[in-house]
């Protein structure tokens, strides 16, 4: 699972001590259902998190909080900890971990989605099933039909019924994790995929600057063998049909670090993704809660496993790593604007005295990045002493997990611009790679949904729509595969 790894792979754990059925995680999938979720993250489309994360409890067996708790900003969220929504069959709803409280706006105004929607996804709808206790029973005198939401003979079977729930059973619900690693997974799902993508724009600004391939040499990377780096100098050979021991370019000896240091920026972006999926695949097939109840010797066991360190440290690391795959195409976009390495205009503008061309996408890109910054400020750095200094530490995985969110939306925008400027610096040159390589399809697909008027005019459309293609580039890029 990962960079290099086999997608849609299934894991199937052992039930853990007290439950009754094993626990199932789908791998990293390839924007299927074997992913993290039905259609994963869709970005800048504004669904919530109840379409774009994966089927909610209501598909497994359960109502969870597919009904009114999974709709925007999180309006009805709170009943999963009291009311409807926690009737839940097969897994414990994402809303469990603190309904509205638990910040049902973390995700507003980054890829259209809120907490709150997050908050109506279920376990099942991140790649695994959360663990339900085996003494769950039904509701007495409510029909099946009533409690789930789904007629007795589409039960899954060997799901746990769902048990009614009281003021016991608030501090196991609230340390779950659930809200956070719903929001874990499908931040993953998005982000994974756009870094993908954007090797795909990056190997379209190489050609536009008749970049060099030497970078991406297998030998290079056979004598510094980091895994990530080396499985993304491995695709790009393939997206622009490089060999692996290329010619020297008859141009200039060295490219600019945007292109030049490609796979050693992308690859640990890749690397920290993979360390990000493992985590989440332990956490969302564990039983965390405290205390734990195990049936073997029915002993209720209070601990501290619900602390979420590895989860914020593998978030944090993950955002850290992307903010630097996004400041890379930042530069690609510069050099694209420099008539040096086009031998175009300055920001590719067209015959007329004073145009602009596409200058205005470096602020548009230098703005976005900023905010990715903000978003990547380890959210581990913070502290809480809270009940008396009894609970004297706080893992602010939530936080981290909501800046995550936040962060797709502000990637989405930088990647966007460089592919609008990458695009029209192929055509003013008349340059067009092979259309049986993965390249030559992205820019036949770019093409086709790209303005080709290079008349200074708003670029929002055009930014808008280049955003949008990078779930299909991420398609590309997943095919460019040994």
């Amino acid at each position: 699972m990962g960079a290099s790894g086999a997608e849609g792979e299934i894991t199937k754990l052992p039930a853990p001590a007290g439950f009754k059925a094993p626990l199932v995680l789908a791998g990293s999938g390839d924007g299927d259902s074997q992913g993290f979720g039905d259609r994963g993250a869709e970005g800048l489309d504004g669904r919530d998190a109840g379409e774009s994360g994966g089927r909610d409890t209501g598909g497994s067996g359960g109502s969870g909080a597919g009904g009114p708790g999974a709709r925007g900003h999180g309006s009805r969220d709170a009943e999963v900890v009291g009311g409807r929504g926690a009737e839940i069959s097969g897994s414990r709803s994402a809303g469990t971990s603190g309904g509205r409280g638990a910040g049902d706006r973390g995700a507003g105004g980054s890829a259209g989605r809120d907490a709150g929607s997050v908050g109506g996804l279920d376990a099942d709808g991140v790649g695994g099933r959360a663990a339900v206790p085996s003494s769950a029973r039904p509701l007495d005198g409510v029909p099946e039909r009533a409690r789930t939401g789904v007629p007795e003979h589409h039960a899954l079977a060997g799901v746990p019924e769902p048990q009614p729930l009281d003021n016991n059973d608030a501090l196991a619900l609230i340390s779950s994790n659930a809200l956070t690693l719903g929001q874990s997974a499908l931040a993953l799902h998005e982000l994974r995929g756009l870094i993908g993508a954007t090797q795909v724009v990056g190997a379209l600004s190489l050609l536009a600057v008749d970049g060099s391939h030497e970078p991406y040499a297998a030998p290079v990377h056979a004598a510094r063998p980091h895994r990530g780096s080396t499985e993304v100098a491995r695709r790009m050979r393939e997206l622009i049909g490089a060999a692996d021991r290329p010619t020297p370019p008859l141009g200039r000896i060295q490219d600019p670090y945007g292109f030049r240091c490609l796979p050693q920026i992308h690859g640990p972006a890749h690397d920290a993704a993979d360390a990000l999926e493992e985590v989440l695949a332990i956490e969302i097939n564990a039983a965390a809660e405290n205390p734990f109840i195990s049936a073997e010797d029915m002993t209720a066991y209070h601990h501290g496993g619900f602390y979420q360190a590895q989860l914020v440290l593998a978030l944090d690391h993950f955002r850290l790593a992307l903010t630097q795959v996004a400041r890379l195409s930042t530069s690609r976009l510069s050099s694209l604007n420099e008539p040096a390495f086009t031998r175009l205009k300055p920001f590719l503008a067209d015959n007329e005295a004073a145009s602009s061309g596409v200058m205005i996408l470096e602020y548009a890109a230098a703005a976005a990045l900023g905010d990715l910054r903000a978003f990547s400020a380890p959210a581990s750095l913070g502290h809480a002493v809270l009940s008396r200094g009894v609970e004297e530490q706080a893992s602010f995985a939530s936080l981290a997990a909501r800046q995550t969110l936040r962060a797709c939306r502000a990637y989405r925008l930088v990647v966007g611009c460089e592919l609008v400027a990458a695009v029209r610096a192929l055509r003013q040159r008349g340059l067009r790679p092979d259309p049986e390589l993965p390249v030559g399809r992205a820019l036949e697909l770019a093409e086709s949904v790209l303005d080709d008027e290079t008349a200074d005019r708003p670029l929002t459309d055009d930014v808008t729509a280049a955003a949008g293609l990078l779930d299909r580039f991420t398609e590309i890029w997943r095919g460019s595969t040994s």
